[in-house]
């Protein structure tokens, strides 16, 4: 108990001591992205009032966890309709997500940092009937304050790669109390339930993953047309989807060695201020430029389309005949590949996936997606795939019946959320 206390105050004299970073990394984040600026209130738990609804609470921190809670908001809201939901974020752009996928039909806040005063005021404020916190999101004092104000607090869809589980592994008593003291843990995969039992949770249940459950919507699909229209109906089309610092280089080096004739190159950044750097970037490399942005039809020589958009990335799979998801050239974890799959497009990945282990496996098991080792292997791979239609049909179909046979995640998860509502 002493050292349990012990780690407690160390935490919670660390987070002190940090709070000078804290608004200096919001600051140094804000000269890209400007909206770290706005709400800042919320991060220290001030909050605009809200009417006495009770409230289901998620957490989605960013993007791709606002994203692959898409058919969970839509379940909960069907089961409880008289419920308010509220989603809280880390990100602007996760923030962002929520405004374009639910509009008014939620809540949207920052989750405080984890000082105790700003957890008590979130909790104070909401009064959630139930909170979610959705992948990896551990916070000490956050789970404590729920404990200590009778709210069950799930972590739902749970993902533990081997890199965070070293990291939390660094504090093994504070972690395995944390862990325990939620209210229930339900992991994606056996491995994620595993590497949860070496921290001091045993007998995690698995449910699969929530990003199998997430259907492509006809409006993106729709927009998927008229994308294909506007880059030409007729050009070959590849979509490095996701992309993150570093990669674009190495993919734009390569694509001068791409033997596809007419080939048009649609890279999409992962994170939105990186999209002037990345147009740069092309130019410097020789190649000519168009930005989605600007909605128009895209010239007969222009080599490559910067996706720079919010929320579109289902409407570029639709539109492309290839797609590398990024993330995966370099070691950087790897990006969300059932999209891709779920739209029926072949596609490539790099050695990089500890954030997507067993999709990824599954996916290249299942002849879906085709693992490269490097940017040239990748435009081979892209060449050779654009030349053989039925190869990519083949491929796209098997990717359509990976993600059918995974769904299934949403439903345990209400479930997991309606045993914890009971009185």
């Amino acid at each position: 108990m002493t050292r349990l206390f012990d780690f407690r105050f160390v935490y919670r004299a660390l987070l002190w001591l940090s709070l000078p970073y804290v608004l200096f990394h919001l600051l140094w984040r804000a000269r890209k992205q400007p909206a770290y600026l706005r709400h800042i209130g919320e991060r220290f738990g001030f909050y605009a009032p809200v009417d006495d609804k009770p409230v289901i609470w998620l957490h989605t921190v960013s993007v791709g966890e606002t994203r692959a809670a898409a058919s969970l908001v839509q379940a909960l809201r069907a089961r409880w309709p008289d419920h308010r939901i509220l989603l809280t974020h880390t990100t602007p752009t996760g923030r962002a997500t929520s405004e374009q996928l639910y509009g008014d039909d939620v809540t949207r806040v920052y989750l405080p940092y984890d000082y105790p005063f700003a957890v008590r005021r979130f909790l104070r404020r909401f009064q959630p009937k139930v909170g979610v916190l959705l992948e990896t999101e551990i916070w000490p004092n956050l789970i404590r304050a729920c404990c200590a104000a009778s709210v069950p607090l799930l972590l739902l869809n749970a993902r533990l790669s081997e890199r965070s589980a070293r990291r939390y592994a660094r504090f093994p008593s504070l972690t395995r109390v944390s862990l325990q003291e939620l209210h229930l843990i339900v992991a994606q995969t056996e491995a994620d339930a595993a590497r949860l039992a070496q921290l001091g949770k045993r007998d995690v249940p698995v449910m699969g993953n929530l990003k199998f459950d997430v259907a492509p919507t006809s409006a993106l699909l729709e927009t998927g047309a008229l994308l294909r229209a506007q880059f030409g109906g007729a050009r070959p089309i590849f979509l490095a989807a996701s992309t993150r610092e570093g990669e674009e280089a190495l993919l734009l080096d390569a694509l001068k060695q791409a033997r596809t004739a007419r080939l048009l190159t649609v890279i999409g950044p992962r994170h939105p201020q990186r999209f002037d750097e990345v147009a740069a970037l092309v130019t410097q490399h020789g190649f000519t430029l168009q930005r989605r942005s600007a909605n128009q039809p895209v010239s007969a020589d222009t080599q490559v389309v910067l996706g720079d958009s919010m929320g579109e990335m289902v409407a570029y799979y639709a539109a492309c005949d290839v797609a590398f998801i990024g993330g995966s050239l370099l070691p950087l974890g790897g990006q969300n590949l059932i999209e891709a799959c779920a739209v029926g497009k072949p596609v490539l990945i790099g050695a990089h996936t500890w954030n997507f282990t067993q999709a990824a496996h599954a996916a290249v098991t299942a002849g879906a997606a085709i693992r490269i080792k490097d940017g040239a292997q990748l435009v081979q791979e892209v060449d050779l795939l654009l030349a053989d239609v039925t190869r990519r049909e083949a491929m796209g179909a098997a990717g359509q019946r990976f993600v059918s046979e995974n769904q299934g995640a949403t439903q345990r998860a209400v479930d997991c959320i309606e045993s914890a509502l009971r009185p």
